[in-house]
């Protein structure tokens, strides 16, 4: 079973649940930048939700399907199309052999994810397909997808099986169809160019003056063309500190707020190194990580304080959120 890549796309790779264990090494997690909307999307086709989907980002691939496969598109609204017609996101839909996805001009969001049932077939590199294209390790080749390249799968677990047969029953005739029922809209919120983004106090939030912890909760930021997967690179009010005192290199993580010398903030994302010697001025909260992920160049953000206690709610009810999908999916399929 395999997938043919018509059109590359912006910039399209493969992504899992991440390269856990190997940061003392010096080597980065990568991963999806929106993990949340990947993991939804395996669930919907019956998979782990740490299996290797696609990442799309802003202007998506064409793919031609070469045998049937069951699949869900989730994340930013790219205008996604199959074999011509208008595709629902965050559903689960079976397609039969020759269908050809293809994406539009981006409508919300900039992320999108493709998850087919069973998972990619690419080899494991330190335990994760992901791809990390600094070091072009993981995914095909360790680099983003060309036009021709054969993304080869593994086939539908059997959860995608019977919901893929499922599907096709209710449709006969048609080379594609999609399901009725959808995730709770919690896990699937539309994304907005200017979203309020929550983030507790950073290491060092103490190191910085009254005048420029007080901008940083109050200003609009935008994300600079300069942003990649690494991190976004933010222009907005310079934040100063009130020592000169240099820190030691120490641990950062997916959304550590960074501030060099100059002032502007960086944002850090799936592909962040695993230290870092500028001060940590804040950290975004796990529950935020796929709005934060959305917010295209050129778009604009606010922080919101909240406390650590506040952090850890949200990150158990987006958890509790997602196990009852998992469950109530795997009712659905047992049918």
């Amino acid at each position: 079973m395999s997938c043919s890549i018509l059109h590359p796309g912006l910039l399209t790779t493969i992504q899992d649940g991440g390269r856990r264990g190997y940061q003392q090494a010096g080597v980065v997690v990568s991963g999806p930048l929106d993990a949340l909307a990947l993991r939804v999307g395996n669930l919907l086709v019956g998979n782990p939700t740490s299996a290797a989907g696609l990442e799309i980002t802003l202007l998506g691939p064409k793919i031609r399907f070469e045998s049937d496969h069951l699949l869900a598109v989730t994340g930013a609204d790219l205008s996604a199309t199959l074999n011509g017609e208008p595709l629902p996101l965050h559903r689960a839909v079976a397609v039969t052999r020759g269908c050809e996805l293809a994406f539009g001009p981006p409508r919300a969001g900039c992320r999108a994810y493709l998850a087919v049932s069973g998972g990619l077939a690419v080899p494991m590199v330190l335990g994760s397909q992901a791809t990390y294209l600094r070091a072009g390790i993981g995914g095909l080749e360790g680099r983003a997808l060309r036009a021709g390249d054969r993304v080869p799968a593994t086939g539908p677990t059997p959860a995608g099986r019977r919901v893929h047969q499922q599907l096709l029953s209710r449709q006969l005739g048609r080379a594609w169809a999609a399901a009725s029922w959808f995730p709770d809209p919690q896990l699937t919120p539309a994304p907005t160019a200017s979203p309020t983004v929550r983030a507790v106090w950073g290491p060092e939030y103490g190191q910085f003056t009254p005048e420029s912890q007080a901008a940083f909760w109050r200003a609009e930021f935008t994300v600079t063309p300069q942003s990649d997967r690494m991190g976004y690179r933010l222009a907005g009010p310079p934040l100063r500190r009130h020592t000169d005192l240099e820190i030691l290199s120490s641990a950062v993580t997916f959304g550590t707020v960074q501030v060099p010398a100059a002032g502007s903030p960086i944002v850090l994302l799936a592909d962040h190194q695993t230290t870092g010697g500028y001060p940590r001025l804040a950290q975004v909260i796990t529950a935020d990580f796929g709005k934060l992920a959305q917010v295209p160049p050129g778009g604009h953000l606010h922080f919101q304080e909240v406390s650590l206690a506040e952090a850890h709610y949200w990150y158990l009810h987006q958890e509790k959120t997602l196990l009852h999908l998992q469950r109530g999916l795997a009712l659905l399929s047992s049918r």
